[in-house]
């Protein structure tokens, strides 16, 4: 309703201005102005409320109308400024070229200055250059507006995903060593047995918590909201990487934790969720790629240095090796983005018989 209603005040100042252009004009055209002429402005104005539904036919017949009837010119800019702004350039090109095709001839004729009609023609010219130049910049500003908005949209969905393939990647491959345990140890004694499966159920529960929150945020007003939005989980952050290490410890996982006290209780929540991230990613690829070996995970920094955040193990001897955990191969990607949005930098690769992934995080006042 309020967009209709602003269409329509829209449409009745554009007519009102147009009118007032055209009275204003009758002084220009030095010569008598008759009834039929002054009901065609008439109208032509009127048409205006057509614009948005035929904006090309309108310009055209405007400007056809407009080489008989000069009081037109008004309604003629608006139509043709209305071209310009919402139709395609080749559209725009063909309504530009029918405006000026008296031009030529009009040169040709060598028009006396000192004529009243010389003045209205390069009036008129004036004014078709100022509407198409101002529809012009008003269909780039738009334009320009819409790419922003586009791109805030696609950056918000590939947050989300990176969100989702970070939390669920984890969860499950939880799920698949627990299970992998289960299937390969069938006469594991009863204590491990319920200890394995109340992990599963956990994780389990835990990853449909965190792909409804997700979900949630997908199916919001507008589909772009970001992980951190309203209805979403609260997010982990820099102190809750213990607990994760030891979800991972009770996989099965071998894990040496050298965590800096000041670095794990005072960092800022934004470095913080995303070294979280970082260090979830790296057990999960662990996990995976290198399952058995040692995992270190190095956290360290302050104010003056920044957060350091390092995941390291042995890296598999045998060239080739395929994990038994499928995964999409978009987890180092996605951390690399993480911390370049967070204003920090993320490399990883060998360094000598490890796999190191290691990251700096801007610490913020």
């Amino acid at each position: 309703m309020r967009r209709v209603r602003k269409g329509t005040v829209a449409d009745i100042a554009v007519f009102l201005g147009a009118a007032a252009f055209s009275v204003l004009s009758v002084d220009g055209v030095g010569a008598p102005i008759g009834v039929a002429e002054q009901a065609v402005a008439a109208a032509a104005c009127a048409a205006l409320f057509l614009r948005h539904r035929w904006p090309v036919q309108l310009a055209v017949v405007l400007l056809v109308t407009g080489w008989f009837a000069h009081l037109v010119g008004g309604p003629t800019a608006v139509a043709v400024f209305t071209v310009a702004a919402y139709r395609p350039l080749r559209t725009t090109a063909w309504v530009a070229a029918l405006a000026f095709a008296p031009l030529p001839l009009f040169v040709a004729r060598g028009p006396d200055p000192d004529l009243p009609e010389t003045g209205s023609a390069l009036t008129f010219f004036v004014i078709m250059a100022g509407s198409i130049g101002w529809g012009l910049y008003v269909r780039s500003r738009r334009q320009l507006l819409a790419s922003y908005a586009e791109r805030g949209r696609r950056q918000a969905r590939e947050e989300i995903a990176r969100e989702m393939h970070d939390v669920l990647a984890h969860r499950l491959s939880l799920l698949s060593v627990h299970a992998g345990a289960l299937e390969f140890r069938p006469d594991a004694p009863p204590a491990e047995i319920e200890r394995a499966a109340g992990v599963i159920r956990e994780s389990a529960h835990e990853a449909l918590e965190d792909l409804r929150g997700i979900i949630g945020v997908l199916r919001g007003p507008d589909g772009t909201g970001t992980a951190d939005g309203a209805g979403a989980r609260p997010q982990p952050t820099l102190a809750d990487v213990p607990r994760l290490v030891t979800e991972s410890r009770d996989a099965g996982m071998r894990i040496v934790l050298e965590a800096d006290d000041v670095a794990v209780s005072a960092a800022p929540g934004a470095s913080g969720r995303t070294a979280y991230r970082i260090v979830q990613e790296g057990l999960t690829n662990a996990r995976k790629h290198a399952p058995g070996t040692q995992v270190t995970v190095r956290l360290a920094g302050g104010p003056a240095d920044g957060l350091t955040v390092e995941v390291s193990n042995p890296a598999p001897i045998a060239a080739g090796v395929v994990s038994a955990i499928p995964g999409a191969g978009q987890g180092l990607i996605g951390l690399a983005e993480r911390a370049a949005l967070a204003g920090g930098g993320l490399e990883h690769g060998r360094v000598g018989p490890d796999f190191r992934l290691r990251a700096w995080l801007p610490w913020a006042a």
